[in-house]
């Protein structure tokens, strides 16, 4: 299945990173300034075919900082309380 996105099979555990789109934009725009503008970021990674892989890393590494996935610390930190609640 990997095959069919361009991934190889061997890229390693962290290869969807190569294929983020915000590898090819600026960084700053993923860790805005407290109460600064999410809205760039996010409108790259709706688009962005790894989008699911980068929000389980963030997840799964308690990330605190930055736009990963789509969703900023607070939304991630919201979403993780309703797993919890769920489970």
């Amino acid at each position: 299945m990997a095959a069919l996105f361009g991934a190889s099979e061997d890229e390693g555990v962290l290869g969807w990173q190569e294929r983020a789109l915000c590898a090819q934009t600026d960084p700053e725009a993923f860790f805005p300034e407290k109460g600064g503008s999410t809205r760039e970021a996010k409108r790259v990674c709706s688009s962005c075919e790894v989008r699911v892989e980068c929000l389980e890393y963030a997840l799964m590494n308690d990330e605190r900082f930055g736009i990963w996935g789509g969703l900023s610390e607070r939304e991630r930190r919201r979403l993780k309380q309703l797993k919890h609640r769920v489970v």
